[in-house]
């Protein structure tokens, strides 16, 4: 049987990144006895001595592993869930989260089809007895609330038709409005209706124009951290946007509203985009995501990501 020295590796790398390594919890602190439960809590990181002489759980680590044992069950909740119902739960809970998980429900209207929004929009109806555009209304402030309402009101044509003429002039519009130093482009009524009501291969082909006559892509030009920027990803570049969001989960030191994107993506994509965002993760960072989940993430929660993103192979 390995040392304690070598227990203590063991417990510390399982407590260690994304989820829990169960197994080895199970193999270690199952054959543990009073004695070597007691030197584990001297060793691990997650234990400080109270003034009364025995080590205590210290509250924010209790927290975190509390978040990291969830996140597998989560990641099976999402899963089985029909996909209106997790959309609308998803958009719930951004709500509740505040303005640094709003992005979450500009992924939703942005990334699905007219169909699968009108069904999150029943979904929601059906489980909070209101609408999101109500919800939307009396939580979010600011110019960003008629953004959002209107993105997740919107049922936008999905053909293959674009008028060029119309989506240069409307590209032109858009620099103007990013331009224009004396407002956020945001608060532009011409913008908010472009992003609302366009369908996003006109969206599209106005992101390939607005460079041409700007000179810099929207990606350079919006703020890093908007909401406008998010909306404009998510409905011309989702593979981008996503393998981004990606690789910002996998982050040691990112915040937890950041890791849960891990879950988000590979569960809501993997019956959609997942094998292109695949492809733009390895094109941009030049690893396999599958290899970056396998070295940062633990436990059944690693499996289970490991075999979603198999299904696509």
């Amino acid at each position: 049987m390995a040392n304690t020295e070598e227990q203590l590796e063991a417990l510390t790398s399982a407590f260690s990144g994304l989820g829990v390594d169960e197994k080895i919890l199970i193999s270690v602190l199952g054959k543990a006895n009073a004695d070597d439960r007691k030197s584990y809590r001297k060793g691990i990181q997650f234990f400080a001595e109270d003034d009364r002489s025995f080590e205590k759980w210290e509250d924010d680590h209790v927290q975190q592993l509390e978040r990291e044992f969830s996140r597998f069950k989560n990641a099976m909740v999402y899963w089985t869930m029909h996909p209106w119902e997790r959309d609308a739960r998803m958009a719930k809970n951004a709500l509740l989260k505040g303005a640094q998980s709003y992005n979450v429900i500009a992924e939703i209207a942005c990334t699905r089809s007219s169909e699968e929004l009108l069904g999150a929009r029943k979904a929601y109806h059906s489980l909070y007895d209101h609408s999101i555009e109500e919800d939307l209304a009396v939580n979010v402030s600011g110019p960003e609330c008629k953004l959002l309402v209107a993105l997740v009101s919107a049922y936008r044509y999905e053909g293959s038709k674009v008028n060029e003429e119309t989506a240069k002039s409307e590209a032109k519009i858009f620099c103007n409005a990013v331009k224009d130093a004396s407002k956020n482009p945001v608060e532009d009524e011409e913008v908010i209706r472009i992003l609302t009501t366009r369908s996003k291969l006109h969206i599209s082909t106005l992101y390939k124009h607005y460079k041409e006559i700007c000179g810099n892509s929207m990606d350079e030009d919006l703020d890093k951290e908007s909401l406008l920027k998010v909306t404009v990803q998510c409905l011309s570049t989702p593979e981008a946007y996503f393998s981004k969001a990606l690789d910002d989960a996998l982050n040691g030191e990112a915040e937890e509203h950041t890791k849960d994107a891990l879950t988000r993506v590979i569960v809501t994509q993997a019956d959609a985009n997942l094998q292109k965002i695949t492809e733009e993760y390895h094109h941009k960072y030049r690893v396999n995501i599958s290899d970056k989940i396998d070295e940062e993430v633990n436990g059944n929660y690693k499996d289970f990501l490991l075999t979603v993103l198999a299904r696509g192979r």
